[in-house]
């Protein structure tokens, strides 16, 4: 019996697969193997700067989105546009993300894959998102995640955890 994570990591990798062949057909290109997984594909950081370059369709988003722990709101925040946007760009048939929001999404989706890996769940991951941590100057991660340095630090902080490293 197939479980709800399951099938929404197979739809997740299956959507992944289908984004990286369009980008390979039209640049001509080989960038990845085919039996590429979610979590493949940020160990590709060529793949990732096609990706980037190409733009994140709202499609694969609505993937990314689904499994990570973030709401509509935080994601309205991150990418800098109003909810109303996002639920305009849903509507669209099409919709392509520009490079600085789909490099966003890459980076929060990025996270989240480390997330998932250092905690037991992903409701473990977004407490300690939420909750201010002495090692990142009081600051809730979420709130650091705005930024590109802001994500280094705390991908830093999740990398010390999974390895036992507590200051």
């Amino acid at each position: 019996m197939i479980t709800i994570k399951e099938k929404r990591d197979s739809e997740i990798d299956k959507a992944f697969r289908v984004y990286v062949q369009k980008i390979e057909r039209k640049r001509k290109l080989r960038l990845a193997k085919r039996d590429l997984t979610y979590a493949d594909f940020f160990n590709n950081r060529m793949l990732i700067v096609h990706s980037i370059r190409d733009g994140i369709p709202y499609s694969l988003f609505k993937h990314i989105k689904e499994i990570t722990p973030f709401t509509e709101k935080d994601w309205a925040t991150f990418l800098n546009l109003s909810t109303k946007s996002l639920q305009r760009y849903k509507n669209e048939e099409n919709h392509l993300f520009k490079s600085v929001h789909s490099e966003k999404i890459i980076e929060l989706a990025e996270v989240t894959n480390l997330g998932k890996e250092v905690f037991d769940s992903f409701d473990q991951f977004y407490l300690w998102l939420n909750t201010p941590v002495f090692a990142l100057g009081n600051m809730k991660p979420i709130e650091l995640l705005k930024d590109s340095y802001g994500k280094e630090m705390v991908v830093n902080e999740l990398n010390r955890i999974d390895q036992g490293i507590f200051v």
